[in-house]
């Protein structure tokens, strides 16, 4: 039986993100061309656990990015983040995993340009779950925009040691070009960021910066989120 975690909206196919008490800032498309918020600081973690103490810290926008695990763990993992992030007003994105994300009632997906080979968007959209995509270069961007997304991420913006990239770093220009593309989609800045190259990127027309280790390897990760929050929410 599929789990809610969000309030669906009144007569409407698509989901708007609770923004309680104004938490949430930049926008992600709903139907009618109505926008919800999303949070400028968008931590990415591999576990539920990852995700509470994220949440903990103040994050109010996380995507659980798990692999090399069945798709009963990953099921396990998503069903308690969803609650954690559910308690806390907090906003979970399911990494590739689409099935899972409707199965459980998440709000969101991010799906990679792999995952969009075998992803079925129109279940994925009749389950009212609202899309993210990764990009990387021209021809990913105009796939991702034909898929209507509800944000468009692109990456790496410097070089990255999360994982090996076909792609060469994009730079903060490439930023701007991309803004220009998708006018009101948000975009999401990914790869190599610190707090520092975050308020670059956000100065560059990025409306959300994403991070993994630059928390997940820091010796307090809590304070480091709190460094980040301070940084973007005051861009």
């Amino acid at each position: 039986m599929r789990r809610s975690h969000s309030s669906p909206s009144s007569g409407a196919s698509r989901r708007l993100l609770p923004d309680r008490e104004g938490l949430l800032g930049p926008l992600a498309l709903t139907e009618g061309g109505v926008r919800a918020s999303l949070d400028p600081f968008y931590p990415i973690v591999d576990s539920a656990a990852w995700v509470a103490r994220l949440v903990g810290a103040g994050a109010r926008l996380v995507q659980l990015r798990i692999k090399d695990k069945d798709e009963a763990w990953v099921a396990r993992e998503t069903r308690v983040a969803l609650k954690t992030c559910a308690d806390t007003g907090a906003v979970l994105v399911v990494n590739d995993y689409w099935r899972i994300a409707i199965g459980e009632g998440a709000s969101w997906v991010h799906l990679g340009q792999g995952d969009l080979d075998d992803a079925e968007i129109g279940a994925i959209r009749k389950a009212g779950l609202q899309l993210g995509v990764s990009t990387h270069d021209d021809a990913e961007l105009e796939r991702a925009l034909k898929l209507d997304p509800d944000y468009v991420a692109l990456g790496p913006i410097y070089p990255t040691i999360l994982k090996a990239m076909a792609f060469a770093p994009q730079g903060l220009k490439r930023i701007g070009d991309w803004k220009r593309r998708i006018g009101g989609i948000p975009l999401v800045a990914i790869g190599g960021l610190n707090v520092e190259r975050a308020k670059l990127c956000l100065a560059a027309g990025a409306d959300v910066v994403s991070v993994v280790t630059d928390i997940t390897l820091h010796p307090d990760p809590e304070a480091r989120a709190r460094e980040w929050i301070a940084a973007t929410r005051s861009a």
